[in-house]
């Protein structure tokens, strides 16, 4: 039996770097490795190929392992109902927001969960963070904020210091790319509809290249958004990053922000203030909405898809402006006036998503019409508003989303 020991004992040596103390040493150097999932060694370091834990199903009777994901923008409109999604599926989130155009009120539901963290933070700037999957939604996306600061917004593409508010779409794109290449992590990027620009084709697909002035107000968004695809497809290529790209039309639903200049929060805040129906133009410009948990599901699909993309994620469903009008004044108030405005400049005629590679490739479609949608945003407003007072108040339009 001595002998059979010692064999034993000389056949197995006791060593310090075992993956366990590798894993107790990390955790003590890094407090963000409390986030993972699995001992918190780099997998670049043990020269191992990303996790394969999207695309499949989990075996019936094993539970699905949780993983850390970053969420930009997550404390904005979309991201933090995104962030809702992931926690409640058991993953780790970590929220980086500069608190520009998010609240944090929308994720102030989370805090004191052991699996969630939000950090406030500009992706202008540099950060380092261990993570699996990186949800990029960080950007300025509504008219109101776009226009008012367009430098920022197109500068998350280029390095131009001196203006840093003005960077998310470039600068912040690309900080965020080469984190997921340090870490290896999947990288989604939500783009938008805008990179179709005023389009000439109709219904929008994802071959189309789309028609932009690069030189009008909303090319701080457009041209920011395109250029951030470009970044994405370069990384792709370049450093074989696994990249997802979401161009997402028209969303609506509760934590949008009140005055964002958007249509449906226009109209919506509008009539239940009983203010006239700002319509700009003629109003038969159109445009497809969707509901902000049919958008979510989208993306999470598109995520753990096997798929690149890009992919167009709305509601094929379109509305001319007066018609979208309609449905409001059906919801809250048949008596609320609409008012005509000159258009805005670049203002696109029509828009609407061709979603037939969403449907066959990530079994993609939204469930929930307008119709249906519409009444919980109204709630949502109309608490926000209001609060517990049945007074109204007053504020000004703005361009239409």
């Amino acid at each position: 039996m001595l002998v059979a020991a010692a064999i034993f004992s000389l056949a197995t040596p006791y060593s310090s770097s075992t993956p366990a103390a590798a894993a107790a040493g990390s955790t003590a150097a890094n407090p963000l490795a409390r986030f993972s999932v699995e001992p918190a060694v780099s997998r670049r370091q043990q020269q191992l190929p990303a996790r394969q834990f999207v695309g499949g199903k989990v075996p019936l009777g094993l539970k699905r392992k949780g993983l850390r994901v970053l969420v930009t923008g997550g404390a904005g409109f979309v991201g933090s109902h995104l962030v809702d999604r992931l926690v409640e599926r058991g993953d780790s989130v970590i929220v980086v927001d500069n608190l520009f155009t998010g609240r944090k009120e929308n994720v102030v539901h989370h805090f004191g969960n052991p699996n969630f963290e939000m950090i406030r933070h500009d992706v202008v700037e540099p950060i380092l963070l261990e993570v699996d999957q990186i949800y990029h939604l960080a950007c300025p996306a509504s008219p109101v904020h776009y226009k008012y600061n367009p430098v920022k917004t197109i500068i998350s593409f280029f390095l131009l210091r001196s203006y840093a508010w003005h960077k998310t779409n470039v600068v912040g794109t690309l900080n965020m790319l080469g984190l997921a290449k340090r870490i290896n992590a999947r990288f989604l990027l939500t783009s938008t509809s805008e990179v179709y620009g005023d389009p000439l084709q109709h219904p929008q697909v994802e071959t189309y290249w789309g028609n932009v002035n690069p030189i009008g107000v909303r090319s701080c968004y457009d041209e920011g958004k395109r250029t951030a695809e470009t970044l994405t497809m370069d990384y792709h290529r370049g450093a074989n990053l696994e990249v997802r790209i979401a161009r997402i039309f028209n969303t609506y639903g509760p934590r949008m922000c009140i005055d964002d200049g958007r249509v449906v929060s226009n109209f919506v805040a509008q009539a239940l203030r009983k203010e006239p129906l700002t319509v700009y133009g003629d109003g038969k410009q159109t445009r497809s909405f969707q509901y902000v948990s049919d958008l979510v599901e989208g993306l999470m699909r598109l995520m753990e898809g096997e798929h690149v993309g890009p992919f167009n994620l709305g509601n094929p469903g379109e509305f001319t402006m007066l018609e979208l009008a309609k449905v409001v004044q059906d919801t809250i108030d048949p008596n609320a006036k609409i008012e005509f405005r000159p258009n805005t400049q670049d203002d696109p005629h029509k828009r609407k998503p061709d979603i037939g590679r969403a449907k066959e490739l990530l079994g993609w479609e939204p469930k929930i019409p307008l119709h249906k949608g519409l009444p919980l945003m109204v709630t949502d407003f109309r608490k926000r508003i209001f609060g517990d007072q049945d007074s109204t108040a007053t504020t000004t339009g703005g361009q239409q989303g």
